[in-house]
């Protein structure tokens, strides 16, 4: 029967809101209600009632109830009553209570918001009301099932709040946990234990979800509490008669691998998992090939790597402390456990192996420190070694087209079976080169009858070799000559056994990507190199049936070319033509898919270029070449280019757009073959590169889908400037009139860099071309920057910010270039314009990095115009504003001095003022003592101080110097 009492007095018209499925206006009350109930001094009384006394069957209403109990135990409870704390205790002590009598137990949900509200009061109140909680609790639960249930969930609700070390805490926190801690071993954790024997037995067999409950509860205090009230006989013996029920095994377990993992003394350690491991073994666990419950070997298996990992941990302080003997005899225990090691390490379920592989991976660095090996040993990593490989290998599930969850997991246990090859190679390099050797062999000479799976594995084992036995710049065929001989023989049985031809996209894409990784291999035997350009060309490589496969052999194509192009003078022409059709431009209403992506074609045309420019072919043949590569790019564009205006749907004209801008693209990726020792003009390529600007310049007037067509040509402008170099400037106006209509303030700040190339690379060549463009383009940044947008509009504020920085950058680049002339020449009012939005971008806009540029930009134009013979009014201007900027910016609330970036900018911010005294020399100092400084209510003593700094030679000081003025002005 349930509890019944006097009904409490709540909203009954806001409870109906608690209702997942009540409508919004009742949800808004019901929410309202539960606020007023959190912030009422007493309100909340009437749910500590409704819980003490049952009234509310529905489950909503009681966890609402809990809910509101909670927050005043957690956010109040140093505010409230002495009445009201002991009215607390009474509520949770009367549903507690409750429960023993109910037929049913409540929801789990209710039992643990009811056990995180048990564990609050307990966390407030047991170091001083409350010192009897778990003496009170026991008393009154015994063994009622539903009562132990409650009383399990609190304990684990207690360690989440006191001992969960993934929760962060405050130093008052930790502080109050550790003497709970200590508190709770004087007082009462004895009796807790026993309690935990008490159920533990009594309900193996009729609950024995509450005997998982309390094995979880076990685990999770043992890491804090005294071990001998654990370890010792009877508990143990407990717990290993768990192992041998089937409902109860994985969670007793996980239990004894938490005892396992508890800090202690060394010897003891041993001693603790020795005799756990005689119990194991002669209780039969340790025969896993006979254990068919693979959710328990995998818990089993982690016990077994916990047992592991504390006896290495106990070899190596022993060993640093000397304690041969011992250590000796530690060791001794972990080489026992190796058998069994390997057992789970070669088991088919890949979860039971990975929980062994950080036991294996230790033992590994235990060998390596060992001076000697024994034969058993050697024996040890040999097995090791097979058990890897073997695990190494797909399974026949494995979804190669469509990878999944499966198969993701299947590629990170990979990774960590990687990581004991790497092991492996650093304790016995000898022994696994011979291994892989001996598995390489034997799986090429029979590759056309072995399964996939073998042959990829084999194939791989080579590739792995190559990280696991590294070489400074993939130099592996030189040096060790041992090594160098195995991996040759490797390599050349790789490339001429014909496993390139074999039909599965695994191996296809194995045996290019060891191919390229051992690359420096055709260096030494060049004779390979058509066979292998071959695999690459056909359906072995860039014709392959599969499309995962075609587009990383394009990318490993061009690695491949790039690294052995002098080797392949013979065969460039050969090459090009079977790629021909590769190189195309697929239309949109083509129809058919293509062999590769436009991605993938990027490394297709950038592999023509390298074949091309590195080629032994005169200029004039390598300009025909390139004009053959080119001018089919060229013929497209222009017919699409024509079509785009008359397409009238959106995304056809987006997809035309999409294929024009490719175009540009795969023009622009062949230049990046070209070098300081093979330039454009040395191989007799400026023509042809020219062309192509004269044919994509006219997509920048084109009014539709502007913004993917000017950023393709603008890309491949800045490749043309390093390129071309001169040759570029005849197209930079037109180029520049065409970006400049119409902008977007995006559009402004790609702009912008292309510019500051120009000018920075070309300098006086382009001074009448900047002068004539400079004042259409501040003007341009001017308008976009003076539209109006929404106040939230978070992404038209960044934009702008983003455009202000780069016009900044802008004017830095010409200043910093020399060419004064460029911002002389634009007449008075230009000018001062400019002048005032770098003094306004340097004092009023809060973004450090913009102000250090106009910082940067004022101290080199008073160095360009500052002097006797500098602009006219220049002077007048440095004091009127520069100088004022230099002390208002960090005067500003928003200038944090706690900031590296903003500091930066106080740094540039003294070399103004340095610069100005550089220019104007006494009469600057003589500003500032007897009118500036005096104006900000200075004191003279800090104005002496500040002038006789700003005289030292040393900007350092003054550096220093000005951080403590504006430090201290701002107190």
């Amino acid at each position: 029967m349930a509890c019944q009492s006097v009904a409490a007095v709540m909203d009954e018209q806001a409870l109906l809101g608690l209702n997942p499925n009540a409508d919004a206006r009742y949800r808004q009350r019901a929410m309202a209600y539960f606020e007023q109930l959190k912030e009422s001094q007493d309100a909340w009384e009437v749910c500590a009632e409704a819980l003490a006394n049952g009234i509310y069957n529905d489950d909503h209403v009681k966890f609402f109830c809990f809910q509101v109990l909670e927050h005043q135990i957690k956010y109040r409870h140093g505010g409230l009553s002495a009445v009201q704390q002991q009215l607390i205790r009474e509520t949770l002590m009367k549903w507690l209570q409750c429960q023993l009598m109910n037929a049913q137990p409540e929801k789990p949900f209710i039992r643990n918001k009811a056990a995180q509200v048990f564990a609050l009061t307990f966390i407030m109140e047991y170091l001083t009301l409350w010192p009897k909680f778990f003496f009170d609790i026991l008393s009154l639960v015994g063994l009622n099932p539903h009562g132990v249930d409650v009383y399990l969930r609190t304990l684990m609700a207690i360690d989440a709040e006191v001992v969960d070390r993934d929760i962060l805490h405050s130093p008052e926190e930790t502080r109050r946990n550790t003497l709970i801690k200590d508190t709770m071993r004087e007082q009462c954790i004895p009796n807790l234990v026993e309690s935990w024997f008490q159920i533990l037995q009594a309900y193996q067999q009729s609950h024995p979800e509450l005997t998982c409950q309390c094995l979880e509860v076990v685990g999770a205090y043992v890491s804090w509490i005294d071990l001998n009230l654990i370890a010792n006989d009877r508990f143990v013996n407990l717990l290993l008669s768990q192992m041998s029920v089937e409902e109860l095994r994985e969670e007793a377990c996980d239990c004894l691998f938490e005892i396992v993992n508890k800090g202690m003394d060394p010897v003891d350690k041993t001693k603790l998992v020795e005799s756990l491991c005689q119990v194991l073994q002669s209780a039969g666990f340790f025969n896993v090939e006979q254990e068919e419950d693979v959710d328990f070997l995998a818990k089993f298996s982690r016990l077994v790597n916990g047992m592991g990992q504390s006896l290495v941990l106990s070899w190596t302080k022993l060993a640093k402390a000397g304690n041969v003997k011992v250590a000796a005899e530690t060791l001794q225990a972990v080489e026992a456990k190796v058998p069994l090691l390997l057992q789970l390490l070669v088991h088919e379920d890949d979860d039971i192996s990975a929980n062994i592989v950080g036991f294996c991976y230790e033992y590994l660095h235990v060998l390596k420190q060992l001076p000697q090996l024994t034969d058993q040993q050697k024996a040890n990593i040999e097995a090791i070694m097979l058990a890897v490989m073997k695990k190494l290998t797909y399974d026949d599930e494995y979804n190669f087209e469509n990878e999944g969850e499966d198969e993701a997991m299947f590629v990170e246990y990979r990774k960590q079976l990687k990581m004991l090859l790497d092991r492996l190679a650093q304790v016995s390099p000898e022994l696994l080169l011979e291994a892989v050797r001996r598995v390489f062999t034997n799986t090429m000479q029979n590759w056309q009858t072995a399964p996939f799976m073998e042959v990829e594995v084999a194939v791989r084992l080579l590739y792995m070799m190559g990280e696991a036995m590294p070489a400074s710049h993939g130099a592996h065929f030189s040096g060790d000559a041992a090594k160098a001989n195995t991996l040759q023989d490797m390599m050349r049985m790789l490339v001429s056994c014909g496993v390139s031809g074999y039909q599965h996209s695994s191996v296809s894409l194995e045996f290019f990507e060891t191919v390229v990784r051992y690359d420096k291999f055709f260096i030494v035997e060049p004779q390979h190199i058509p066979n292998v350009l071959m695999a690459f060309l056909d359906q072995r490589g860039l014709r392959h049936s599969s499309p995962k496969v075609r587009s990383r052999v394009a990318y490993l194509f061009s690695r491949f070319v790039k690294t052995l192009h002098k080797h392949m003078n013979a065969f460039i022409e050969d090459i090009l033509s079977r790629i021909q059709d590769l190189l195309e431009l697929t239309p949109p209403e083509n129809g058919f898919p293509a062999l590769l992506t436009s991605d993938d074609q990027l490394f297709m045309f950038e592999t023509a270029g390298v074949l091309i420019v590195n080629g032994d072919s005169p200029a004039e043949r390598k300009q025909a070449l390139m004009r053959s590569l080119l001018t089919p790019l060229m013929d497209a564009f222009r017919l699409l280019l024509v079509k785009l205006p008359q397409e009238t749907e959106v995304e056809r004209q987006a997809t035309l757009a999409d294929c024009l801008s490719h175009a540009v693209g795969f023009a622009s990726r062949t230049s990046k073959a070209f070098s300081n020792k093979q330039t454009v003009k040395q191989c007799g390529c400026t023509e042809v590169y020219r062309d192509c600007l004269q044919t994509f310049l006219p997509a920048l007037s084109c009014p539709f889908q502007r913004g993917a067509l000017r950023s393709s040509v603008r890309s491949f402008l800045h490749r043309m400037i390093i390129c071309l170099e001169e040759e570029v400037l005849p197209f930079v106006p037109a180029a520049s009139e065409h970006m400049l209509k119409d902008c977007e303030a995006k559009d402004l700040q790609e702009f912008i860099p292309l510019i500051s190339q120009i000018t920075a690379k070309f300098k006086r060549q382009v001074s009448p071309f900047l002068q004539q463009v400079f004042m259409p383009l501040v003007l341009a940044i001017f308008e976009v920057l003076a539209r109006p947008a929404e106040d939230n509009d978070q992404t038209a504020a960044l934009e702008k910010q983003m455009l202000r920085r780069s016009y900044f950058a802008f004017i830095q680049t010409i200043a910093s270039s020399g060419m004064n002339e460029v911002m002389a020449n634009q007449g008075v009012e230009n000018i001062e314009r400019v002048l005032f939005t770098i003094i306004q971008g340097a004092v009023d806009f809060p973004d450090p990095i913009a102000q250090k540029t106009c910082f940067i930009i004022l101290s080199k134009l008073v160095e360009l115009w500052g002097g006797k013979d500098g602009l006219v009014g220049f002077p007048d201007f440095i004091y009127k504003h520069i100088v004022p900027a230099c002390f208002l910016a960090p005067l500003k609330p928003t200038f944090d001095l706690t900031d590296a970036q903003t500091v930066l900018t106080l740094s540039e911010c003294a070399i103004t003022l340095k610069m100005i005294h550089l220019k104007r020399g006494p009469e600057f100092i003589q500003f500032l003592q007897q009118e500036y400084l005096p104006s900000l209510q200075v004191s003279p003593e800090i104005t002496q101080e500040l002038c006789q700094v700003l005289q030292q030679p040393d900007i350092k000081v003054l550096k220093s110097y000005i951080k403590a003025f504006f430090q201290r002005a701002k107190l």
